[in-house]
């Protein structure tokens, strides 16, 4: 079995910090890069930005629906993106927030997980409306793979806390539930270690706080530049397991570009002042 996404984020986290790289190419940045919202516009984005992050950034992240509004060539640019990160040594987490009934859920983790994948990723994010128990294909494969699976549990976007705040019968919030179905599956999947199931909270501290390291899982934190959180707040918020955050920042990232050299600084600095503040 190949080795577990916690062992290999580990390893990048000693070479290049926690910092996750989000590659959004919004029609509003391809514009302002001055390349045009096309799907060449894309693919010369492609070009800019895995040069920038090699030897520089440990984990990358693209948001499938930029590359996906390209129709076909945006997807075929998406999976040079994934590829091309993987193949310079970092971790690809794909953004894509899918969540269906079960059938359909083996389906999407066929496309994203596993060797052979048409668009294989190290870790995919979902949605668990329609149950964390329907996610079985995901869990399974991302488990066998050495990936992850991040479960949006929490997430930076204050629309989310009407539905992941609400609190049944006993008094849980959907939030706390998910969190503890997640930790549950890593104790039977990987008993004492971090399991392959992780979970998306946002990097601002809300009330009342989770019990993060309980779950023993990943969790991925958006939320950081452009939606107002810095280290501070991510170093408060996962306080109980800093060494398992992968901290997101994309638009205050990309505003950098287009320019290489920009862009490798502007991601050097926030992954030291990342790699300081959850030391």
């Amino acid at each position: 079995m190949p080795d577990a996404f916690a062992s290999r984020f580990a390893a990048v986290r000693s070479q290049w910090g926690p910092l996750v790289w989000g590659l959004d190419p919004s029609g509003p940045l391809l514009n302002t890069w001055g390349l045009g919202d096309t799907a060449d516009g894309l693919d010369h984005f492609a070009d800019i930005v895995l040069e920038a992050a090699a030897g520089t950034v440990g984990l990358v992240k693209p948001q499938s629906a930029f590359y996906e509004r390209h129709g076909w060539r945006g997807t075929q640019t998406l999976a040079r993106v994934l590829a091309g990160a993987r193949s310079a040594g970092m971790l690809a987490i794909l953004d894509v927030k899918r969540g269906d009934f079960e059938l359909a859920n083996d389906a999407y983790a066929e496309a994203f997980l596993g060797a052979g994948a048409p668009l294989e990723a190290d870790a995919v994010t979902v949605h668990p409306y329609l149950g964390l128990a329907a996610m079985g294909g995901f869990v399974s494969r991302a488990h066998k793979a050495g990936a992850c699976l991040l479960v949006v549990t929490r997430s930076s976007n204050p629309e989310g806390r009407a539905v992941q705040a609400t609190r049944d019968e006993h008094g849980h919030s959907v939030e706390e539930i998910l969190l503890a179905s997640v930790g549950e599956l890593n104790t039977v999947l990987a008993p004492g270690s971090i399991g392959p199931v992780g979970a998306v909270i946002g990097a601002t501290a809300l009330e009342p706080p989770l019990d993060l390291a309980a779950a023993n899982a990943m969790f991925l934190a958006p939320g950081v530049g452009a939606q107002g959180a810095g280290s501070a707040d991510v170093a408060r918020t996962f306080a109980a397991c800093p060494d398992r955050v992968m901290p997101s920042a994309s638009r205050s990232l990309l505003s950098a570009g287009p320019g290489v050299s920009a862009l490798r600084d502007a991601v050097a600095a926030l992954a030291t002042e990342f790699r300081t503040a959850l030391s």
